[in-house]
């Protein structure tokens, strides 16, 4: 019956995940043609992480949106974009990693490879330590280079999107090298690193579930700040929990779900209720809120 019903909770989110991969990046032509979607809804962002320079994508990356923002000397950064990710923070949390994120999609994937499977969280101390390296690549590659290179009124760049993101490499650069001789060309040493990055991220996704969302993505550090305060959220109710275990082994972040349900690196995916024997994990909005509400609708008698 578990085994049942995690199936079923595994298949609705891959289609919920497949939609918003193909939904994103609907413009078909641009990955025949070499070329990159410039219509008006561009500015739009989405909200996983997907590259703009995707041939497909019809709409931004928040992650990059915020470093061009930041980048820029006479703006240095974009209240739309921040208030788009507060708003999409504060109600859902990281359900967008589990959801909506193409990435995340496509390491799960290559997770499902035949191979010895490693799991980093066995070593508590390494682990540990791993876990903060979202909010390391935040605080430097998104926020800290790109608005030092603004010093003196020049413009910065986006360092993480430039140096780092395999989500790019593999949803941009790789794409529009394959069907753009120009753009080979142009192709240099920086390409070749990010590809070699791309190469690493996949070969340890094969290893490790979501290795890439776990210990480097600054867009899932964003949205894990808001873990704690978000309505779209994790409970348990103690009262029925048993302390099996079976949810904290099932969970592909390795969250401790009695004990911290909601910290930040809880996606949402609610793969630990699909698999809690006796009902005691929700996932969805908070039901004390819901409640309160339906009995503040009720007629008066």
């Amino acid at each position: 019956m578990a085994k049942s019903r995690i199936a079923k909770h595994k298949i609705k989110r891959k289609i919920g995940q497949s939609i918003a991969l193909l939904a994103g990046n609907a413009y078909l032509p641009g990955f025949v043609r070499g070329e990159i979607y410039q219509g008006p809804i561009k500015q739009v962002c989405l909200p996983g992480l997907n590259c703009y320079s995707c041939p497909g994508a019809l709409g931004a990356c928040p992650l990059g949106s915020l470093q061009s923002s930041i980048a820029d000397p006479h703006q240095r950064i974009s209240f739309y974009v921040l208030g788009f990710l507060i708003l999409l923070g504060g109600i859902f949390g990281r359900f967008i990693c589990a959801w909506l994120c193409p990435f995340g999609l496509i390491q799960e994937w290559l997770h499902k490879i035949p191979s010895r499977k490693f799991k980093p969280e066995n070593n508590k101390k390494i682990h540990n330590v791993l876990r903060r390296m979202p909010l390391v690549f935040l605080a430097v590659f998104v926020i800290a280079l790109p608005l030092i290179g603004t010093i003196g009124g020049a413009y910065g760049s986006p360092w993480f999107c430039k140096v780092i993101c395999p989500s790019g490499t593999l949803m941009a650069g790789w794409p529009l090298l394959s069907v753009n001789e120009g753009l080979r060309r142009l192709a240099g040493v920086l390409f070749g690193w990010k590809s070699l990055l791309l190469i690493i991220t996949a070969f340890a996704s094969v290893l490790t579930m979501r290795p890439f969302c776990r210990y480097v993505c600054p867009l899932g550090a964003i949205y894990g700040l808001f873990n704690r305060i978000s309505l779209y959220r994790v409970q348990v109710d103690q009262d029925k929990c048993i302390s099996c275990g079976r949810c904290t082994r099932q969970c592909p972040m390795a969250v401790p779900v009695p004990l911290d349900a909601n910290g930040p690196d809880c996606i949402r995916c609610g793969e630990c209720a699909a698999v809690c024997p006796t009902d005691a994990i929700h996932v969805g909005f908070d039901r004390k809120i819901i409640l309160s509400s339906r009995k503040e609708q009720k007629p008066q008698a």
